[in-house]
């Protein structure tokens, strides 16, 4: 492990220090000014270089802001941890603005600030392990179960040319998973053409997907090629297919058919060479009994369908696709990247995001303008995640359930369409207090324990209330068809 640089013109803050990580195994390398970490840092290997930063705030021969400031000009990702005076509390703050990983107060509790430094030890490690595995897969993150369904059939499809249905919520990434097709099949040498059909006026899309002679109609003073024409070789992706008109549904099965179409006003057959790739949140099958949607179409589309989970179903995924968001705002803005808190990141867990992955992308940009320090907690976190609430009674406890302070059922906050049985919260008390007892009884796997009993109990009550019927269970409890399967397996439910 790289050691842990302590700058300090105090030689007994050096010498205490030093022993507290050592005692820690946590190695150090001691400086009693910034002039000689500047000169130790441009001659470091990588190896050799600090895993933290510690700094004291004023020193002879140098600040420690100035300090902060060079090193992150030189190594922005590095955690850098400034030790200042009660009084020095101001500058503290300007160490935040520098991008400071946190500040210790002089005079520290010893233990405290060995915690600290832990913390800033364990981010670090976090932060690059994370940025390894973005270097790895920079195209599509997730390490769920489900995401690696998605990966796997989009490996099986790579050399083909096959028509592809990706079904899923708004803002599951429908679009990059169509991207990834396109990328590893043999056309990714041709052009990838996206439309939104949903997003166009109906009038104007018959224009956009087919094109239009010069004088076709009003307005019209060129000929103007479609998006089939512009795809031609390629890929074109036709995003919300299920709110196609119903007009436009028989000219896109001809051309599906035979590769033929007429631009608008035309009167000659353009032939065009095109993978389709459609996608759509809403049931197509239901569409089609409804009649808002050709039956021989859908069929022509739906050759293979790719499901992408809601980002609910790939919980485990929320701390990758965060820090990853985190550093791509940052690299827009032309910031440093943020940190999130393991607190911070509770509450993104245990939220629905409803807008999937591109919401969280949001809360990611607006925490990277909003936070107010290089560390974000829960604090910070946007009004939607919900703790705002209450913030001093707010704590994410085991399975994901949420505990939040305020209203009048018990201290906690009761969402709408939630039977009055729990609405009392008395299960939630009974959770606390046995969580309570087996930390107290020195159990070490408290949260595996209780996490696996309630999952349990969810599970075996949907499939009491379906019959067994796993599909229509998985539905009613808002996870996926192989979450349930897998967690049936993982529980012994069998």
């Amino acid at each position: 492990m790289k050691p842990i640089w302590i700058v300090d013109d105090d030689q007994s803050i050096r010498f205490v220090l030093e022993k507290a990580l050592l005692r820690e195994h946590l190695p150090t390398r001691s400086f009693s000014n910034p002039r000689d970490v500047l000169a130790a840092l441009s001659t470091a290997s990588d190896d050799e270089g600090p895993q933290i930063l510690v700094s004291d705030i004023r020193m002879p021969g140098g600040s420690g802001l100035d300090l902060l400031e060079q090193v992150k000009a030189r190594h922005p990702g590095l955690p850098v941890i400034i030790m200042t005076a009660f009084s020095d509390l101001d500058s503290a703050v300007s160490s935040f603005q520098g991008g400071a990983f946190e500040y210790l107060p002089k005079p520290f509790d010893l233990p405290k600030a060995v915690e600290l430094i832990r913390r800033a030890v364990e981010e670090s490690q976090r932060e690059e392990v994370s940025e390894e595995r973005m270097a790895e897969t920079p195209e599509m993150l997730g390490q769920a179960s489900a995401m690696q369904d998605v990966f796997r059939a989009i490996g099986r499809l790579s050399q083909s040319n096959v028509t592809v249905m990706v079904t899923g919520e708004s803002g599951s990434g429908k679009e990059l998973v169509a991207r990834a097709l396109h990328k590893h099949s043999p056309r990714a040498n041709g052009p990838f053409v996206a439309i939104n059909t949903a997003a166009i006026p109906k009038d104007l899309l018959e224009s956009e997907l087919f094109g239009h002679e010069r004088g076709a109609f009003t307005g019209a003073q060129t000929m103007r090629r479609g998006r089939f024409e512009q795809a031609d070789g390629g890929t074109l992706f036709l995003d919300e297919i299920g709110d196609m008109p119903f007009e436009l549904q028989t000219r896109l099965l001809r051309v599906l058919s035979d590769g033929h179409f007429y631009r608008v006003g035309g009167h000659s057959a353009v032939k065009t060479n095109v993978r389709v790739i459609a996608a759509t949140h809403q049931d197509l099958e239901q569409r089609v009994k409804d009649g808002g949607f050709r039956e021989d179409l859908f069929h022509r589309l739906n050759v293979i369908r790719l499901r992408l989970p809601a980002l609910r179903e790939r919980k485990e995924d929320i701390g990758m696709l965060t820090r990853h968001f985190l550093q791509q705002s940052a690299k827009q803005l032309g910031v440093e990247a943020k940190r999130i808190s393991d607190g911070a990141l509770g509450w993104l867990e245990v939220f629905a995001f409803p807008g999937n992955v591109r919401q969280l992308e949001n809360i990611c940009h607006w925490l990277t303008v909003m936070a107010p320090s290089q560390m974000i907690e829960a604090k910070d976190l946007p009004p939607e995640v919900g703790v705002g609430r209450d913030l001093s009674a707010a704590t994410p406890i085991v399975g994901g359930v949420a505990a939040i302070g305020g209203g009048d059922t018990g201290g906690h906050a009761v969402p709408a369409g939630v039977p009055q049985a729990m609405a009392t919260g008395h299960w939630e008390t009974d959770l606390e207090t046995e969580a309570v007892e087996l930390l107290g009884g020195g159990t070490t796997d408290v949260w595996d324990v209780l996490s696996r009993r309630f999952e349990s109990r969810l599970i075996l009550a949907a499939l009491a209330n379906t019959k067994g019927r796993r599909i229509e269970a998985a539905q009613k409890l808002g996870i996926g068809r192989n979450t349930i399967t897998r967690k049936i397996q993982e529980l012994g439910l069998e």
